[in-house]
């Protein structure tokens, strides 16, 4: 098929400096660490809220795992908001519209109809395939719907065909000493008169190249209805994310770096985790892009055994980065890199 999606392999870096690049609530919302191996985690979660926040805020694209109108939602309470959404905005939906009017108390919108769907356990007014067309997050990343009717069982789940491990980082990170600040917030009051607050900790690193690895499955991508449209989208995203979607005083100075997606033509061929492949000459002490190379001479070795099995390499690199085997990786893919604009 023409738009078939085939599967890939992604490698994705970025840095942080100065910067929390993934803070843990559980612990004074220090960044993430491997104390052992004194590395930076960031999970997969904080990779797909970027990706998703930007097809929302920048795309202007609906997005199922999201706030409505503010608000936090589970995931019934958001699959009854798409339902409620498309039988107030889709003309086919009309003659069920008129029924559902019978039975509010109240104006006819979103909220009530939500209301109305959700009470009654109707989840079968809209079809799945409008489900799916709706949400580019559910075609990529899948979703567990925890809805109980007659039909569908216990649950709906589409697996994401799109999924990461956590990312680390390739250097060894430095926390900087952490000051206690302090927030004035109007109308938190100590005593009459007084001005309350609340007091923390800024912890944030010095600086850390995070390393993401990602694999999408053609298979899961059928059953999502993803399209090569959509990953076209997505090898994008990954990439704006990071520039638009970090704006936050504990996260302003996180850049991308180099994205790789390695496209397969047998559906059974995986090289495995990328960044065994990868590595910088100088893991301590790092302050700057311009501390370290990074070496991408194994990665260009591997993948030119595998090259046989490639469809496409599509590439993108910020232009401060020194890498070094760049030219041996362009040399042994000739004819399969594409870069992304």
């Amino acid at each position: 098929m023409e738009n078939e999606v085939l599967n890939s392999e992604i490698l994705f870096l970025y840095d942080c400096k100065e910067c929390n690049p993934n803070g843990d609530p559980d612990n004074e919302n220090k960044p993430r660490m491997d104390m052992l191996r004194e590395r930076v985690l960031v999970s997969d979660v904080r990779l797909k809220r970027y990706i998703r926040n930007y097809f929302q805020n920048q795309k202007g694209k609906a997005i199922f795992v999201s706030k409505v109108e503010d608000k936090t939602v589970d995931a019934t309470d958001r699959f009854a908001y798409f339902i409620a959404e498309k039988l107030m905005e889709d003309e086919k939906y009309s003659q069920k519209l008129e029924d559902i009017k019978k039975n509010i108390n109240g104006d006819l919108n979103v909220e009530n109809v939500k209301e109305y769907v959700k009470e009654k356990k109707i989840w079968d007014l809209v079809d799945t395939e409008g489900f799916l067309e709706y949400f580019i997050d559910i075609r990529l990343f899948g979703v567990t719907l925890p809805i109980k009717d007659k039909k569908r069982g216990s649950s709906i789940t589409f697996t994401g065909p799109v999924q990461f491990n956590w990312g680390y980082s390739l250097n060894k990170a430095e926390l900087i000493e952490s000051p206690s600040i302090t927030s004035h917030l109007a109308g938190r009051v100590k005593e009459e008169g007084q001005e309350g607050g609340a007091i923390g900790k800024d912890w944030r690193v010095y600086y850390s190249l995070i390393a993401f690895y990602g694999r999408i499955s053609g298979n899961s991508a059928k059953k999502t209805r993803l399209t090569k449209e959509d990953i076209e989208e997505f090898d994008k995203a990954v990439w704006n994310s990071i520039l638009t979607e970090t704006n936050t005083r504990t996260k302003l100075n996180q850049q991308p770096r180099f994205y790789l997606r390695v496209e397969y033509k047998n559906s059974e061929i995986f090289a495995g985790d990328l960044r065994r492949y990868i590595d910088i000459d100088k893991k301590e002490g790092l302050r700057d892009i311009n501390d370290y190379t990074l070496d991408i001479r194994k990665l260009a070795e591997k993948l030119e055994k595998l090259k046989y099995n490639i469809n496409k390499v599509y590439l993108k690199l910020d232009e401060e980065i020194n890498i070094k085997g760049l030219e041996k990786l362009k040399t042994e893919l000739e004819g399969l890199i594409e870069e992304i604009k």
